[in-house]
């Protein structure tokens, strides 16, 4: 069962988020993910859009980003 970050780990996750989340709206787009990432091949952030993106808006919200960066 997973738990919730906290402390340490959770200012972490939200410093990690924030410097992805190039416009500061509160959610990363694929376009973010390749600027800040742009040797990711465009298969891998598809592969995280249809793994993460729970709510299918097309983004990532912190809270999916969560998600899948805390999967074991």
């Amino acid at each position: 069962m997973s738990t919730e970050p906290t402390g340490e780990r959770l200012a972490e996750l939200k410093q990690a988020f924030a410097a992805i989340d190039a416009d500061g709206d509160g959610f990363i787009t694929e376009r973010e993910f390749g600027e800040r990432f742009p040797d990711l091949p465009a298969e891998a952030i598809g592969s995280l859009n249809r793994d993460a993106d729970s709510d299918g808006d097309g983004r990532f919200s912190f809270e999916e980003f969560v998600r899948i960066v805390s999967v074991d």
